[in-house]
């Protein structure tokens, strides 16, 4: 094949932010992925960091957004930077006329800014997927194919991740979540653990939340039952709605055998997709769906949703994939905000009944 025909074939990737999640899932992926895309461009406010990191896979560099937005070489725009600026990033992507972009969840931090995103999406037709990497699992996939009516039948939902506290993860963490240094954390102040509850759902629970909504019909009407921490770091949430019931559960602990687990249930049928831990590049999920007596397991299959989510944006962007809709992005980002808010509701109100209590107690 000519050299033309690849150039032609082959998209060209900018990334804004060069951190640990673009150097330890992007770049690897990317790296199995030459023949449908390229680096080109990575930004990054740390001119060392944009630099370094952009010398590995010979791409052009910068500190500056628009830098790269404006940079021919760049078609598709993966959005890896703090989570306060993915809003206005999207959109200043959308605006360049940029094919597709990714953009690291949460895509937004609110409800405006989610549909000032929707609204400029449309206005210039420029696709958005969100790396929501377990959605694109060939596991995830393959369960979807197989499972007939349990979204609609399923009366329990349960998603369970354990991981170890690796040192990116707590990178990630400490960004995600208000608190004090590590080891000053003060588990009984009440903005500790509605930062940690916030922290584990808009930072971990996250991944899964699309999962549970799609079983999860009316998920408009979802109310936290219980809420609490798990040290070092971690959480518990029970949640239900009028046909629901919803279990949120993480943990980063001193574990040897990380899990991460999603299932649902109905009377008479089960679903389990056991995804690989987060960073770990070979391998799907494994989906086994077991009803009336038989169990059928899907998977493991060649790669993962890291490398499926950036096949879903090179296949978006060279046309021959319609993107999700605006509106699937919106209600997913809905829904995990709406958890946040009601838990951080429900510590508050425990909270107050507690100090009632012994307020009663202690006169």
């Amino acid at each position: 094949m000519s050299s033309h025909s690849d150039a032609t074939r082959t998209l060209g990737v900018g990334i804004l932010g060069a951190g640990p999640v673009t150097q330890a899932i992007h770049l690897p992926s990317l790296a199995r992925l030459g023949d449908l895309l390229t680096v080109r461009h990575i930004m990054d406010v740390d001119p060392a960091v944009a630099e370094s990191v952009a010398a590995r896979v010979g791409a052009a560099h910068s500190t500056s957004i628009n830098a790269l937005l404006e940079d021919p070489k760049v078609e598709v725009v993966a959005i890896c930077s703090p989570h306060q600026f993915h809003a206005e990033q999207v959109i200043a992507a959308c605006r360049a006329g940029k094919k597709a972009v990714l953009c690291e969840k949460p895509f937004a931090m609110n409800a405006e800014e989610a549909a000032q995103i929707s609204a400029v999406s449309e206005e210039t037709g420029v696709p958005i997927i969100v790396g929501a990497m377990h959605t694109f699992d060939p596991g995830w996939l393959a369960a979807e194919a197989n499972w007939g009516s349990l979204p609609q039948t399923a009366h329990t939902i349960r998603s369970s991740i354990v991981l170890p506290p690796n040192a990116r993860f707590e990178d990630f963490a400490s960004e995600v979540i208000t608190r004090p240094a590590a080891g000053t954390r003060d588990y009984t102040d009440i903005e500790v653990i509605k930062g940690m509850l916030n922290g584990g759902i808009m930072g971990l629970a996250i991944h899964d939340l699309p999962l549970v909504r799609r079983f999860t019909p009316d998920f408009a009407a979802v109310e936290v039952l219980e809420a609490r921490i798990v040290r070092p770091f971690g959480y518990v949430i029970s949640l239900r709605t009028p046909t629901r019931t919803i279990e949120l559960r993480g943990a980063m602990n001193n574990t040897w055998n990380p899990e991460w687990s999603f299932e649902a249930f109905s009377d008479d049928e089960a679903l389990r997709i056991d995804f690989t831990p987060s960073y770990v590049q070979a391998g799907s999920a494994t989906a086994t769906l077991s009803r009336a007596g038989t169990t059928i397991v899907h998977g493991p299959f060649e790669h993962n949703g890291y490398e499926g989510e950036w096949r879903e944006l090179a296949a978006i962007a060279s046309g021959s994939k319609q993107a999700p809709s605006a509106q699937t992005l919106i209600d997913d980002l809905t829904f995990a905000l709406h958890i946040a808010n009601a838990t951080a509701a429900r510590v508050d109100a425990d909270h107050q009944t507690a100090q009632a209590i012994r307020e009663g107690a202690h006169p």
